[in-house]
């Protein structure tokens, strides 16, 4: 089967990207980065992404809401090892009133090394729906190029 396309966003959206330098402890006996850091590698773009585009994680925090996860989707190519340094690019690819979802790519050297998407719900701290505020939609339809 071959590998799935590179997403690349499209050319309205913004987008935003962070660099990270593996460390030893993110490798596994084989010497290579264990899948499940990953995931994390997805959350620190995401939250990057928030404070440039809308506003900072914290803030909805402090509001009692917060992004739960609700589906994740990664498409390994090659792997990562220690001292890699690694670009983590993400956007907003939809936005609906309670949810969102995110695109991810990450390169090594120019290399694709994954892509990857996630779905989060915004839900307030006894786990129930929340609607995204207003304004903060607002913020996000420009993040993706939605009027």
């Amino acid at each position: 089967m071959p590998p799935a396309p590179t997403p690349e966003p499209p050319a309205a959206a913004a987008t935003s990207s962070l660099q990270h330098r593996v460390p030893f402890y993110e490798t596994d006996a084989m010497g290579i980065v264990h899948h499940a850091n990953f995931v994390n590698y997805l959350e620190l773009a995401r939250v990057v992404f928030m404070d440039e585009h809308d506003r900072p994680y914290r803030d909805y925090m402090a509001a009692g809401l917060h992004f739960a996860t609700t589906h994740l989707e990664i498409n390994y190519r090659r792997p990562l090892r220690f001292d890699d340094r690694v670009e983590i690019s993400t956007w907003l690819v939809e936005l609906r009133g309670a949810s969102l979802r995110m695109a991810y790519v990450l390169r090594c050297d120019g290399d694709v090394v994954a892509s990857a998407a996630t779905e989060h719900a915004l839900v307030d701290e006894s786990g129930r729906p929340r609607r995204i505020p207003v304004d903060h939609r607002q913020r996000l339809r420009s993040a993706v190029g939605i009027k």
